[in-house]
């Protein structure tokens, strides 16, 4: 259970990077009366299904039975 937390873990920390760079890198920004603007064309489910494989991975692997 411990191992499959750290796998889990893992692979959420990875993707939380990757589609966070990519969420950030697809958002334009423009001036408005002087203040900036930032739109976001993102689409952040992936950052949010990876955010959610982190937190499990790391309740799994606190939790988890060592064999």
């Amino acid at each position: 259970m411990k191992k499959v937390g750290l796998v889990l873990l893992i692979l959420g920390i990875i993707g939380l990077i990757v589609f966070g760079i990519q969420a950030m890198n697809n958002s334009e920004s423009f001036s408005v009366f002087g203040a900036e603007v930032a739109v976001s064309k993102a689409n952040w489910t992936p950052v949010i299904a990876s955010g959610a494989v982190f937190i499990i991975g790391v309740v799994m692997s606190i939790t988890g039975k060592k064999k």
